[in-house]
């Protein structure tokens, strides 16, 4: 029996929102925490703000979950040609799932999980709070769902509808 260790690359996610400043910030923390090496996230924004808002930070260390403090990017930055490939790009809000995409490298799938803006929420502190803690929560039940699928034993078409799937149920 071969007892050596396979090294199996991550799967390379974005998530797009349009000011990659809370959902894309927690998506990314989220998955790169519960991924456990078997993804590898990233966040970008079609504006991006250039830092996460201080209540998605936040609520993900309410979470314990370690915060990345990678400056907002461009999704234009994962379009360029050089731009490691992206085997997944999920669109948060349905702003980034409405523009016109850049052509991505790698042809990766791509799923529109929408999330409501916990940024555009008025009223009171507590209220903001909840708008955070319910986008996190959203988020992270979506990412154990996909995190259950078993990616290496199903074709493309397959992927692709059980990602639009989670994205369309209401969690």
């Amino acid at each position: 029996m071969d007892n050596d260790i396979v090294d199996i690359e991550p799967y390379n996610v974005l998530f797009i929102s349009t000011g990659n400043s809370a959902r894309c910030v927690m998506a990314q923390a989220i998955l790169n925490h519960v991924g456990k090496g078997r993804f590898k996230a990233h966040a970008a924004g079609t504006f991006p703000k250039g830092e996460a808002h201080p209540m998605a930070v936040a609520e993900l260390r309410s979470m314990q979950v370690p915060v990345e403090t990678t400056p907002g990017k461009s999704w234009n930055d994962f379009a360029k040609a050089d731009a490691e490939a992206m085997d997944f790009i999920f669109t948060v809000c349905d702003e980034a799932a409405g523009e016109t995409c850049p052509v991505w490298p790698g042809q990766p799938l791509t799923a529109h999980w929408g999330i409501p803006d916990p940024v555009a929420v008025q009223g009171d502190e507590s209220q903001k709070q909840h708008a955070f803690r319910d986008a996190a929560l959203a988020l992270k039940r979506r990412i154990d769902l996909m995190l259950a699928l078993p990616l290496e034993k199903l074709d493309r078409m397959a992927i692709h509808q059980h990602l639009t799937d989670i994205g369309a149920a209401r969690h």
